[in-house]
């Protein structure tokens, strides 16, 4: 198994310097540079910029430039923000939880609705769950996010006034848990409509193909309990696939918290991340891009080892 981690993490490395030099070839290639963010005054002189650009070293070409952050990464800094002044890893740890709050609370909510939709819909088809299910399943997959949190904000906040339209809390300065819970429901529900909505249709799929194998015929045949077949034969094997799908949620869930945050006003790092692009912010672009990458390859060998506790026959060996 420690063979099986190391070939990964040789995997992910180039994975993550991939990543790294096309967040920052294609941040480089946007119109406008840092240099107007900072010299909003328009009586900056030039030789005020000429001073800024060579001491940020955006005179460098972008090859040295990515070069010199990869080297302050490797030295274990990120450098700091030129819109703030902070270090950059002070910036990333006042946003990372509410964005790991929101992923996981939506990652769990899409597993605790989807699993059960998908399996009931499976075990009984063209019943009226499956029909719901599938509806649900529809309806999710094809809603984008942006589109859901304007249609969930104007009618459970401004409409029907059950939630908060946006932040953490109220501006009361209260901080407390049951806020912090009112406040997380929409953007939560938002982000994780388009997951359920997946992941119903690929439970249902894996459930209907593994109860047509021989073995789960043979099982029934046996007289076994339908409820031992359905959690001990037939869910175990058809969970694989499923595994995958939830793999692949991940850096769909980080990707839509961006668009999320944005619509409920949430402090997290998909709003940190708008703020950095529009001001130019090349090194909290890449700090965050660092933190995300990590992230979603850490997730994706977690699923790996997860498959061979699903399935006996997979060996990494």
């Amino acid at each position: 198994m420690l063979k099986f981690v190391g070939k990964r993490l040789l995997i992910a490395i180039p994975t993550f310097i991939g990543i790294t030099i096309l967040v920052y070839v294609l941040s480089s290639l946007a119109p406008g540079t840092p240099l107007e963010m900072i010299f909003s005054d328009p009586h900056a002189t030039a030789e005020q910029m000429a001073e800024a650009r060579q001491r940020l070293g955006l005179d460098q070409p972008v090859v040295i430039q990515y070069f010199n952050w990869l080297k302050q990464l490797l030295s274990g800094n990120m450098g700091s923000s030129y819109r703030t002044g902070n270090l950059v890893w002070t910036d990333i740890a006042e946003r990372v939880g509410p964005t790991l709050l929101l992923t996981f609370s939506s990652l769990t909510f899409s597993l605790l609705v989807a699993l059960p939709l998908g399996i009931i819909s499976a075990y009984k088809p063209y019943s009226i769950w499956d029909y719901i299910s599938s509806a649900l399943s529809f309806v999710g997959a094809a809603m984008p996010n942006f589109f859901a949190g304007l249609v969930f904000v104007y009618f459970f906040s401004v409409k029907l006034k059950i939630f908060p339209s946006g932040g953490m809390y109220d501006s009361s300065g209260v901080r407390s848990f049951g806020m912090l819970l009112q406040h997380l429901i929409l953007p939560m529900l938002v982000l994780s409509i388009q997951q359920v909505g997946s992941l119903i249709r690929q439970t249902r799929g894996s459930m209907l193909e593994v109860q047509q194998e021989d073995y789960i015929r043979t099982a029934r045949s046996k007289g076994l309990f339908e409820r031992a077949i359905l959690f001990k034969h037939a869910l175990q094997n058809a969970f694989i696939p499923i595994v995958t799908r939830i793999g692949l949620m991940i850096p769909f869930l980080f990707g839509g918290a961006v668009v999320t945050e944005q619509i409920f006003a949430w402090p997290g790092l998909g709003s940190l991340m708008v703020l950095a692009i529009n001001s130019r912010d090349y090194p909290v672009i890449m700090g965050i891009t660092v933190f995300i990458a990590g992230a979603v390859l850490i997730g994706n060998i977690v699923i790996d080892l997860i498959y061979s506790l699903l399935d006996p026959k997979i060996r990494y060996e």
